[in-house]
């Protein structure tokens, strides 16, 4: 997989239509899992994911260096 900058305008054109669910991966490696558009809020200047459990992880969208397709998570 190559490196590439992604922007906020790269994540809002995934979060149109129909939603599958994805990984964001930051310049240091870290994954942070999107299972339905709920679980992100945008802004211009951070980029917030939140965990099943309740737990947010707020982002620079200048460290997020790729978007990957994920499975949902399942049923409870």
């Amino acid at each position: 997989m190559s490196v590439f900058a992604v922007t906020v305008h790269d994540i809002q054109q995934r979060l149109a239509g129909g939603f599958v669910p994805f990984k964001l991966r930051t310049s240091d490696g870290w994954k942070f899992v999107v299972p339905h558009r709920e679980f992100i809020f945008l802004t211009s200047k951070r980029v917030v994911v939140a965990t099943p459990d309740g737990y947010v992880n707020v982002l620079d969208p200048l460290h997020l260096v790729s978007i990957e397709e994920a499975r949902s998570l399942p049923a409870a």
